[in-house]
């Protein structure tokens, strides 16, 4: 099948011919190989970028801290372990626009040999039907609540994850031109490497960009659905309260690392057939030398783990009753001597031979109610849903 190429009408017309089925496969075949890639697009752009490491292990780092001085695509796990390590891909060959991509891709030594491997055949995760998902989630939201009403924490974020089996001829290239075509205001990704598995998202949420001394971060919380293509402005105390929560932390992070911050917000922002609560931070990094200590400070945010942030964190892991893995996490490019656009990983599934894990989740206070929580982490799962699934897209 001939699969155009990417987001605005416009483009798909001009560019039609530049994309053809033979790197279709190649790209596909490169997320069952042992060589380590991503492919994103940003918010708002036609053209992707192409990192590959064409040898070696996938450098693994210990601490976020360690990201000083890095260069590469960058794939950080909710909590890091020898099973989900932060990784940084080397950029031995980088790629902008699908001329240079598929060129860069068709110019590859393994590109014939790639072209032969086949999908490793693994047991398929049992079915688990959405009466179990709920009553797991169920018993996973009284968990968080009952310390909430206590006011042990301001916040706590639970999420959960769903896992749906696929053709053996799904093409995670498909679902990240669809991602990209239905999400025009979201940074979209694919990446793969053998320590990682393979990963797409469409993510709203940018962690960190920017370049030289003038740097670009947000707090996005609260969540309400598209009502028939009209924007939502009516924000109850709930959501308001969360975005609060979020805006003050990163504001105090900031004001520890930079200067001359400037604020922007909160206010309405679409991401797909949502709308969250947006504020902007505009600053001055005092030394971009120290950009993993200011990461390790970010991560997690608020937005993605709760209030107070240690405590949050431990009793997530403690109480939440799954592995997060890279979801949660952070992506995207690294270059503190060039320009750095890293996003918090939402809206995103793994993709394993018969089968994807889709992850969601919200942010949870005392005054939350179960079934709308429960109805928020699947309307974001539909983000997902709709790439794997045309049916959905309209959704």
């Amino acid at each position: 099948m001939f699969l155009p190429f990417v987001s605005l009408t416009s483009y798909l017309k001009r560019n039609e011919s530049t994309f053809n089925r033979h790197i279709q496969n190649l790209l596909d075949c490169l997320t069952r190989s042992r060589l380590s890639f991503a492919l994103y697009r940003l918010p708002w752009t036609d053209e992707c970028y192409f990192v590959l490491q064409q040898s070696g292990d996938v450098e693994q780092l210990a601490d976020i801290r360690e990201l000083n001085k890095k260069k590469g695509f960058v794939m950080a796990p909710f909590l890091q372990s020898d099973h989900h390590p932060l990784i940084v891909i080397r950029p031995d060959i980088t790629a902008y626009d699908w001329d240079e991509i598929s060129e860069a891709i068709s110019s590859l030594e393994c590109a014939d040999a790639l072209l032969t491997c086949k999908n490793q055949t693994e047991k398929l995760s049992p079915f688990v039907s959405e009466e179990t998902d709920k009553e797991r989630y169920t018993q996973a939201f009284e968990r968080f609540i009952t310390p909430l009403q206590k006011k042990h924490f301001q916040k706590l974020v639970l999420s959960r994850s769903s896992t749906k089996h696929i053709n053996d001829d799904f093409s995670p290239l498909a679902a990240f031109v669809r991602a990209c075509n239905n999400y025009p205001r979201m940074m979209i990704y694919l990446c793969h490497t053998p320590v990682s598995g393979t990963w797409v998202g469409s993510t709203p949420e940018i962690l960190l960009s920017g370049h030289g001394k003038e740097w670009h971060t947000v707090a996005l919380a609260g969540t309400m659905p598209m009502q028939n293509e009209v924007m939502p402005m009516d924000w109850d105390k709930k959501n308001q309260d969360e975005q609060g929560y979020v805006a003050d932390y990163i504001r105090r992070i900031i004001k520890k690392f930079g200067n001359k911050m400037n604020e922007k917000g909160p206010y309405t922002a679409r991401a797909g057939q949502l709308v969250h609560l947006k504020t902007d931070f505009y600053f001055l990094l005092k030394n971009t030398d120290n950009i993993g200590n200011l990461l390790q400070e970010l991560h997690p945010t608020p937005a993605v783990c709760g209030l107070p942030k240690e405590d949050a964190f431990r009793f997530i892991l403690e109480n939440e009753g799954y592995d997060r893995s890279y979801y949660s996490g952070f992506i995207g490019w690294l270059d503190t001597e060039g320009h750095t656009d890293l996003y918090v990983n939402l809206r995103c599934m793994e993709i394993k031979p018969g089968e994807t894990t889709l992850y969601a989740g919200g942010g949870i206070l005392a005054s939350s109610e179960i079934e709308s929580e429960w109805t928020e982490t699947g309307d974001k799962m539909n983000t997902m849903k709709s790439i794997l699934y045309p049916e959905f897209i309209n959704r």
